[in-house]
């Protein structure tokens, strides 16, 4: 099966980022909004990060998560649940202690103090409600999630009890002892609940809207980031899966080389999967990681593909990347054991950065469409340069640009001249609009899918940037402003999408 089976398109645009009048983008009116935009401009993909917890102590990263298979309750719509009856209005009112909760930047502690009173309100009413749809829904869903809920919730209560990573709590409790696992369900009964009810509160907002995006043809694209966080629950629950000492702690973490992006190289800092252990299990784990993602989306972009092939090993304690190694991953067999279990995989490889001939040669053996993004075409003046248009197969996916670049607009503006005159040659005409014409070249190319970030459709700047690697603040905040999609917008990426053939037949 083709993961794409025709010339499409569609926009990237994380799930907090969409308008919402409470201080973060959610699954509530705005989301649906988006999917209407989506879909009256010729659209067929939608594509968000990762989907999982984020927390400040990691800058607001949904690559270091607290779990890979739970969801980031920031999502939830206040909104929703107010219409649900489980808060009062003045709960939901009380965003007005966010400052600027209309505004193009998250306010990350203002509205985690705020989504988490909402929620707790929520669960008290939740609790006193009588037997019926809503509740027997919740027991529906912590049944058929409980193999990684069971573990995310205890982690979780925790993890807010002790204040500190799961390595410096209590021995029996750090071990997973099972008599202290059992005292701690028997005495923080209420608090475990709770997480597993804002899981269930996402979870079903998240799978409203899948309907939604099923109804007006538009498909989904999730990502999943090769690493978990180290103090996660699925490190604390699966120690024997990760490369760690007798107490619990890494003897070598991830990152990458140095590269354009870092002289030193990124220091991730996740732990290192312990492989052959993986291996010897059938890669279960990995199994059960890659249907849950498939269950939230249609199309699952793999963050960092070439780690698969070979990753870089750093030892633990460095301060940067610089002093690792290359170590061969699982390779061709991790996908062919997924792929027996799930059958056909949708999947986008992310192989960007220094790609050997063997990761390319996996990617090529499995079928899975690669990465070209249109920002990385003029780093040279080579015509045979990946990322130029004319070298690309049909078999591939174009980026304008992704989260880790500037978008188009802020790119072109630190250009230097000569750069620019490259661009301008490719172009063969004066830029008028950069964001449009950059949009034009993906759109126009033979690769299958094209993909746009929604801040290049507006012709943002530098400042609406949503990542930059290996700098540590001010990440993953940035949102689009309301009523930003003027007809104007929507038009115009609609006519472009019906010329160069990308339009849903």
């Amino acid at each position: 099966m083709e993961v794409f089976p025709k010339r499409s398109s569609g926009i990237i645009m994380h799930i907090t980022s969409l308008p919402s009048p409470y201080g973060i983008g959610d699954l509530g009116p705005g989301a649906y909004d988006f999917a209407e935009f989506l879909a009256e401009a010729g659209q067929s993909y939608w594509q968000v990060l990762p989907l999982n917890p984020t927390d400040t102590a990691h800058g607001n990263s949904p690559y270091m998560s607290f779990s890979a298979f739970a969801m980031n309750p920031l999502m939830i719509s206040p909104q929703v649940i107010y219409q649900w009856g489980l808060i009062s209005a003045d709960i939901l009112d009380s965003r007005r202690f966010i400052s600027d909760p209309d505004g193009d930047k998250v306010n990350y502690p203002q509205v985690t103090e705020y989504k988490e009173r909402l929620l707790k309100s929520a669960f008290e009413r939740f609790k006193n409600l009588k037997p019926g749809t809503f509740r027997a829904k919740y027991e529906e869903f912590i049944n058929e999630e409980k193999w990684w809920l069971e573990d995310y919730a205890i982690f979780m209560t925790l993890l807010k009890r002790y204040r500190r990573p799961w390595n410096q709590w209590d021995e029996e409790v750090r071990r997973r002892l099972p008599e202290a696992i059992e005292r701690i369900k028997r005495e923080l009964g209420d608090e475990i609940e709770y997480e597993k009810f804002s899981q269930f509160l996402v979870r079903y907002q998240w799978d409203n809207l899948r309907e939604y995006l099923k109804i007006k043809g538009i498909q989904l694209i999730g990502d999943i980031p090769i690493y978990v966080s180290y103090n996660s629950s699925d490190v604390w629950a699966n120690q024997d899966l990760f490369l760690l000492d007798e107490n619990g702690n890494p003897t070598v973490v991830a990152g990458v080389p140095p590269d354009a992006f870092s002289a030193t190289g990124q220091l991730w800092g996740n732990p290192i999967y312990n492989w052959e252990k993986m291996k010897e299990n059938g890669f279960r784990w990995w199994k059960l990681r890659f249907k849950q993602t498939f269950k939230l989306f249609d199309v699952v972009r793999v963050d960092h593909f070439r780690g698969f092939v070979q990753y870089w090993e750093v030892p633990a304690g460095s301060q940067t990347a610089i002093n690792g190694r290359w170590v061969d991953g699982p390779g061709r067999a991790l996908f062919d054991a997924v792929r027996n279990e799930l059958g056909s995989l949708r999947i986008i490889v992310e192989d960007l950065g220094i790609i050997t001939p063997d990761v390319v040669a996996l990617r090529e053996e499995l079928g899975f469409p690669g990465m070209k993004v249109l920002v990385f075409a003029f780093d040279d003046k080579k015509p045979d340069n990946p990322y130029k248009p004319h070298n690309y197969p049909v078999n591939c996916v174009v980026y304008t640009g992704t989260h880790d670049n500037s978008p188009v607009r802020g790119w072109y503006d630190s250009l230097s001249d000569e750069i620019k005159l490259e661009v301008k040659k490719y172009l063969g005409k004066e830029p008028a609009e950069i964001h449009w014409d950059m949009i034009r070249l993906a759109m126009s190319s033979v690769a299958v899918l094209s993909m746009y970030q929604m801040q290049d459709v507006l012709g943002l700047g530098e400042e609406s940037r949503m990542n930059f690697p290996s700098k540590q603040e001010g990440n993953w905040s940035w949102r689009m402003r309301p009523n930003a999609i003027t007809d104007e917008v929507k038009y115009r990426l609609a006519e472009m999408t019906w010329v160069y053939g990308r339009w849903p037949k």
